[in-house]
C-alpha cells in the first residue's frame, strides 16, 4: 500500500480528489494502476515528508483507492474510510510501510438528514457567492458537489482555521458532530469573507473620495497660482505663507511646525476664532531672518573713525570696543565677550552701541529691560494663553530684519523679580554663547541661532545685577564727563542736533562759548550730558519761538540773557564753606548723576549719651558710624568721656536724599576727631574711604566722578585711599591738574595732616 503524508488537506470518506501520477514518484512507484490502494497520512507540521517518522504524523489517516488514470496522467482517487495508523515505517529504500486497521463511524445522522443539511448548506454558499466578481466561477464549481465532505474538502484552502481545527474534523467519530463543525467553519468562512470584503470597498471607496480629493486640490492649486500671478495684490493668506515658508530658509524644526500651524490654518478657514492666532504666528517666523548673513569684513580704522566721530573722550571704552572688533575680525565671526557698559544716565552707553553697528555695516536694535518682571517678557508666552506674544529678544530680532544685528540690552540692572519669574535668569540663556545657538522662544517653539548677534548691555549700576548673570559680561566702565569734555561735546554734537531737531538755521543763532560753560556749569549737575541736552533743546525751541514770530532775524546767546533763553538757574551745586568749622568735614560721594561733595557734621549736646543720626543715612553708613565713633575712642580714650554724658548728633545735609555706601568712613572719623580735639578741619580739604576697626582706609569705587565734584566745589586737596591709586589712570587730567591727590593707608596718615 502506498503511504502518501500530507499537510493542511482535509480528506473524508466519500469524497473523490484527483491528483498528477508523478507526485507518487517521489515514493518508489514505478507504476500505478487502478485499484490500487493509498494511504495519506496527516503530518502534524509541515515538514520534509522523506524525514517524517511516527511521532511527526496524526493517529488518524485516510484510505483511499485509485479509480482511474488518464492518458494524461491524472489520477481519480476516492477516499474510503478513516483508519487509525498503529505503525509507520521507512525502509532502507525509503518506501514507507504503515500498520492500519479501519476507524469505525458513528451513525446518528440519517442519509435524509444528511441530504437535508448538504443542500441548505450549499443553497447558502450560491446565495453567498452571487454578491462577487468571482461568484460564476465559485457557482459551478459548487455544482458538482456531490455531498458535504466535497465541501470541506475542497474548502479546505479557503477557511478561516488552523491546522488543528481541521484535523478536528478528520478525527471525530460523530458524523453529526462533523456536520456541525463543517456547518459553522463555513458560516465562519462566509461571515469573515463578508465582512473582509465590506472593509476592501469601503476602504476603495476612501481611497477614491482622498484621490478625487487630492486631485481636485491640485486643481484648485494650479488655478490659485494663475490667479495670483494675474492678481498679485489679492493673494491668499495661504499661497502667500507656502511662499513665504518656502522662502524663508527655516531651519528643519522651524519649518515643520510653520507647514504644520499652516495646514492647521487650512484646515480652520478664515470664520474660525483660532485663525487670526495662526495667522499672527506665521506672519511673524517668516518675517524673522532664519538666513546666515554673509560675512563682511570688518574695517578697523573705519570703526575708529565712527567712534571718534560720534564720541568725544571715552578713550578706554573705545580701545576696549576696538579690542573686541579685532578679535571678531580675526575669528571671522561673532566672539569675545559680552559687554557690559555702566555708568551714571547720559554718558553714552546706549548710543554707542549705535556706532558699533554703523562700523560693523549691521543692523541696530535697542530693547529696554527696565521695570520687566515677568519671564515671559524674555522667552515669550506659550500659544495656549489668549493674547499670546513673542518675547522681546525675538520680537527685536524681527524689528532688525537681520540675524546678526547688534543688539543694545538696556537698563538690565533694572529687571524686576517676582511672582512672573526671574527676568534675569532667562536672560542667562540669551547672553550665554554656549546656549543662545538653540534659543527657544515659547511663543515660537522652535530653536533660533542667536550666537551671529553682538550682544552690547547697559547699566546705571551692578548693585542690582544677580551674580550668574554678571559673570557672563565684561563689565566696562563709563566715567563722567568733566566741564571741558561736556563744552566739546555740546559743542560738536548737542548743539548741531537740537538745531536739526527744531529746524533752527546756524545762520539764525550765535551761541556764545561763555554761554554754553554757564549752561554747563549753572544749569546741569551730571555726570552725563543728558540734563545738557534737554537745557539746549529749550534754547533752541525760544529761539523758534522767536524767529517764527519775527521778532529777531538773527539771536545771540550770552551769559547775560542766558536767562531769558533758558530760565532761571535751577542747579546750586555745593560749593566749599569759607569759614572752617571744627566737627564739619567735606567728604565725596557717587550718586547715580554723577559724583557730589558730602558734609559731614557732627555736634555735642547736653543729653544722657545718646546717639543721634539725620540725613537718611542707609544701614552701611550707620555700620561706618558705630566703626567711626569706636576708632575715636580707642585714638583718644581722655576726650570721648564726654560721649557718656553728652549726646552725640551727626548730621549729612541734605536731609532729604537718602544716602548710603561706606565710603564715607574716613570722613566721619575725621570729623569726630576734629570734634572732640576742638580743631577745625580746611573746607578745601576733602576726603574719601572706607574703614576697618583696625585704623585703615580701605578702597572704593567712582572716584573720577567724585574728583570732578571736588574741582566743582572749589576743593583743592583730596585725600584717597592708596589701594585706588590704579584708578587715577582713569581720571582726566586736567581734573588732576586742579587737585592735590594724596594716597593714604591710616586713618592715621589723615588725622596727622589736617589736624593740625
Amino acid at each position: 500500500m502506498i503511504t502518501i503524508p500530507i499537510y493542511d488537506t482535509i480528506l473524508l470518506p466519500d469524497v473523490i480528489f484527483y491528483f498528477k501520477s508523478e507526485v507518487t514518484d517521489e515514493w518508489n512507484v514505478q507504476t500505478l494502476k487502478a485499484g490500487d490502494e493509498l494511504c495519506f497520512v496527516m503530518l502534524r507540521e509541515d515538514m520534509d515528508p522523506n524525514k517524517a517518522e511516527l511521532r511527526d504524523i496524526y493517529p488518524i489517516g485516510i484510505y483511499a483507492r485509485v479509480e482511474t488514470i488518464d492518458a494524461d496522467g491524472n489520477v481519480k482517487v476516492r477516499a474510503v474510510s478513516r483508519v487509525n495508523v498503529l505503525d509507520f515505517k521507512r525502509n532502507r529504500k525509503g518506501v514507507i510501510k504503515v500498520d492500519l486497521e479501519i476507524r469505525p463511524e458513528i451513525e446518528d445522522l440519517t442519509p435524509e438528514e444528511e441530504d437535508s443539511r448538504f443542500e441548505q448548506l450549499r443553497s447558502r454558499f450560491l446565495n453567498f457567492v452571487q454578491n462577487y466578481q468571482w461568484g460564476l466561477w465559485a457557482r459551478a464549481f459548487m455544482l458538482q458537489w456531490k455531498n458535504i465532505y466535497d465541501l470541506v474538502c475542497s474548502m479546505s484552502g479557503y477557511l478561516m482555521m488552523d491546522w488543528e481545527e481541521k484535523y478536528e474534523i478528520i478525527e471525530v467519530d460523530s458524523r453529526k458532530e462533523r456536520y456541525d463543525l463543517i456547518e459553522h467553519a463555513s458560516m465562519a468562512f462566509m461571515e469573515l469573507t463578508d465582512v473582509a470584503e465590506t472593509a476592501e470597498q469601503q476602504q476603495q471607496q476612501r481611497n477614491e473620495n482622498l484621490y478625487r480629493e487630492d486631485a481636485i486640490k491640485k486643481q484648485i492649486d494650479i488655478l490659485q497660482r494663475e490667479l495670483d500671478e494675474m492678481h498679485p495684490e489679492s493673494i491668499s493668506d495661504v499661497r502667500k505663507f507656502e511662499k513665504s515658508i518656502a522662502e524663508a530658509g527655516m531651519n528643519e524644526d522651524a519649518e515643520r511646525e510653520a507647514r504644520k500651524v499652516l495646514n492647521r490654518m487650512k484646515q480652520e478657514g478664515q470664520d474660525s476664532h483660532e485663525y487670526g492666532m495662526l495667522y499672527d504666528y506665521l506672519d511673524f517666523v517668516t518675517t524673522l531672518s532664519w538666513k546666515t548673513e554673509e560675512y563682511v569684513p570688518i574695517d578697523l580704522g573705519k570703526a575708529e573713525e565712527v567712534l571718534d566721530r560720534e564720541h568725544y573722550g571715552l578713550k578706554k571704552v573705545k580701545e576696549r570696543i576696538i579690542q573686541q572688533l579685532a578679535v571678531m575680525a580675526l575669528n571671522k565671526k561673532q566672539s569675545g565677550s559680552i559687554l557690559l557698559f555702566v555708568g551714571a544716565p547720559g554718558t553714552g552707553k546706549t548710543s554707542i552701541g549705535q556706532s558699533i553697528a554703523e562700523a560693523l555695516g549691521r543692523k541696530y536694535v535697542r530693547i529696554s529691560l527696565g521695570g520687566v518682571r515677568d519671564e515671559a517678557e524674555i522667552r515669550g508666552h506659550r500659544r495656549t494663553y489668549i493674547g499670546a506674544m513673542p518675547g522681546r529678544i525675538m520680537e527685536g530680532m524681527k524689528r532688525s530684519g537681520a540675524s546678526n544685528p547688534v543688539m543694545v540690552l538696556d537698563e538690565v540692572d533694572k529687571l524686576v523679580r517676582d511672582y512672573g519669574g526671574d527676568p534675569s535668569s532667562a536672560l542667562l540663556e540669551v547672553l550665554d554663547p554656549e546656549q543662545n545657538s538653540t534659543f527657544t522662544d515659547h511663543y515660537m517653539n522652535v530653536p533660533y541661532d542667536l550666537s551671529n548677534v553682538l550682544f552690547v548691555c547697559t547699566a546705571n549700576s551692578t548693585d542690582t545685577i544677580p551674580e550668574p548673570l554678571l559673570n557672563r559680561m565684561e563689565i566696562i566702565e563709563f566715567p563722567g564727563y568733566t566741564a571741558t569734555e561736556k563744552f566739546y561735546i555740546a559743542k560738536k554734537h548737542l548743539i548741531p542736533k537740537a538745531m536739526k531737531a527744531s529746524g533752527v538755521k546756524r545762520k539764525d543763532i550765535t551761541i556764545t562759548d561763555a554761554a554754553v560753560r554757564k549752561v554747563i556749569s549753572d544749569y546741569t549737575m551730571e555726570s552725563g550730558v543728558r540734563g545738557l541736552k534737554k537745557q539746549i533743546d529749550t534754547l533752541m525751541r525760544y529761539a523758534a519761538v522767536k524767529l517764527v514770530k519775527g521778532e529777531s532775524e538773527k539771536l545771540s546767546v550770552k551769559p547775560a540773557n542766558l536767562r531769558e533763553y533758558i530760565g532761571h538757574r535751577g542747579i546750586n551745586h555745593d560749593i566749599i564753606d569759607k569759614k572752617s568749622v571744627p566737627g564739619v568735614v567735606t567728604g565725596l560721594a557717587w550718586t547715580m548723576a554723577g559724583g557730589e561733595i558730602l558734609f559731614i557734621e557732627t555736634k555735642l549736646i547736653h543729653g544722657s549719651g545718646k546717639l543721634i543720626i539725620t540725613g537718611q543715612l542707609g544701614d552701611v553708613m550707620k555700620e561706618s558710624v558705630s566703626i567711626a565713633i569706636s576708632l575715636v575712642k580707642s585714638m583718644y580714650p581722655e576726650e570721648t568721656k564726654c560721649f557718656e554724658e553728652m549726646d552725640l548728633h551727626i548730621h549729612v545735609p541734605e536731609g532729604a536724599v537718602p544716602k548710603d555706601g561706606p565710603s564715607a568712613g574716613i570722613t566721619i572719623v575725621t570729623a569726630l576727631t576734629s570734634l572732640v580735639t576742638g580743631k577745625p578741619v580746611n573746607p578745601a580739604i576733602a576726603m574719601t574711604g572706607e574703614v576697618s576697626l583696625r585704623g585703615n582706609v580701605m578702597p572704593i569705587g567712582g572716584l573720577p566722578e567724585k574728583l570732578m565734584a571736588a574741582v566743582r566745589a572749589g576743593v583743592k586737596t583730596v585725600f584717597i585711599p592708596e589701594k585706588n591709586v590704579e584708578d587715577l589712570e582713569d581720571v582726566a587730567e586736567e581734573v588732576k591738574k586742579e587737585l592735590e591727590i594724596v594716597p593714604v593707608k591710616k586713618v592715621k596718615d589723615v588725622i596727622s595732616r589736617v589736624i593740625v
